[in-house]
């Protein structure tokens, strides 16, 4: 980048805009939950499943890393050690219009260990800060990592700092912290998604100490009301499963947050009404998603694809909802039948319509 070039949109967004994200997922924030995820929050920063460098660099590039405009702002989860491959995969991905690349150091899974990357690179900041260094040289969109507090033994209060003051030195744009350990040796991936204890404070501690560097949270966040309270002291949050689960609750992120790349401000509730766990209840937004998902599942069925590769990520979409029940058991058994089309998905959210018309009128 020269001098006086223009800076790219999401670059100005990481030094003056609070951030929520929607965490990177394995199996679960693949293209056709994004698409989803994006109907219900266009200020939402959504994150793709880690990718391994190495399968954008032998694979199907179009497969790998393929998705719907729309998705956007989104940024690419990447996963590796090798500052060259990185840096390749890295302008790869730019060169498709991602939003931001995000270093993975922060999974424990099996597969990250037996490749020396994810969470085992807290044990090697420096290849973290050569890794963020060469992506750097390599885009102008965003370079970003997302890490653990510390791995085993390590003592948390020194190896947060330590690699957070390397990769800022090797100019990171941000960093993203799940605020608990990770445990490579005894604890499960899923086991270390909940035992080791969260450690909040140390990320706040570490937010006071660097100011002027953009740091967000993740791990354990249940809420939208949870996610403000962390805001008081972070720039940013970022929520996982409970958004997946519970993704209805990314109807209100828009009310809250401003759009990440434009800085559009946040939009207030502008009217709508919303229930006290933070969805949206106007009938007219739930009658355009189930048109907009209904058309997007035709187009995938059409493609060769199934019906459940959309649905499976929408079964959580009304909790605590009237008719949620019958909703929740239309997706799971009639939408993964041979031949099952997009009628399943009105069948689905018909369900709660009609129940909640039933409901009201009784009262």
């Amino acid at each position: 980048m020269t001098e006086n070039a223009e800076e790219p949109a999401a670059v100005k967004a990481y030094s003056k805009t609070p951030i929520f994200a929607v965490a990177p997922m394995v199996d679960w924030t693949d293209r056709h939950y994004r698409y989803f995820a994006r109907r219900l929050s266009r200020h939402a920063l959504l994150y793709t499943e880690m990718i391994v460098a190495d399968a954008i660099l032998r694979g199907d590039r179009d497969k790998v890393l393929g998705y719907d405009p729309s998705e956007h702002p989104l940024a690419l989860q990447l996963g590796g050690n090798d500052p060259r491959k990185m840096a390749e995969a890295a302008r790869i991905a730019e060169d498709f219009g991602y939003d931001e690349i995000n270093m993975n150091v922060g999974c424990p899974s099996d597969r990250v260990q037996s490749g020396t990357f994810g969470a085992c690179l807290m044990q090697e900041p420096g290849v973290v800060a050569e890794c963020v260094a060469a992506m750097k040289a390599a885009v102008q969109i965003p370079v970003t990592v997302k890490c653990r507090i510390g791995v085993d033994e390590q003592d948390p209060e020194v190896a947060l700092r330590d690699l957070v003051s390397r990769v800022v030195g090797a100019g990171t744009d941000a960093v993203w912290v799940h605020a608990r350990k990770a445990w490579l040796q005894g604890l499960s991936p899923k086991e270390n998604r909940d035992i080791p204890p969260l450690d909040y404070d140390l990320v706040h501690r570490l937010k006071a100490e660097n100011p002027d560097i953009f740091i967000g949270i993740n791990g354990g966040l249940q809420t939208l009301a949870q996610s403000l309270d962390e805001m008081k002291h972070l720039d940013g949050v970022m929520l996982g499963r409970a958004a997946y689960h519970d993704s209805a609750m990314l109807t209100a992120v828009d009310g809250f947050f401003p759009h990440p790349l434009t800085g559009q401000a946040a939009l207030g509730h502008d009217g709508a009404a919303f229930s006290e766990r933070g969805h949206r209840l106007d009938l007219g937004f739930w009658v355009d998603l189930r048109d907009a998902m209904a058309d997007y599942a035709s187009g995938h069925i059409a493609n060769g694809g199934r019906l459940a590769h959309v649905t499976r990520h929408m079964v959580g979409l009304f909790q605590g909802w009237p008719g949620a029940r019958r909703y929740r058991q239309i997706l799971s058994s009639d939408a993964t039948r041979p031949g099952a089309g997009a009628q399943v998905l009105h069948a689905a959210f018909d369900a709660v319509f009609e129940t909640a018309a039933a409901k009201q009128a009784a009262e």
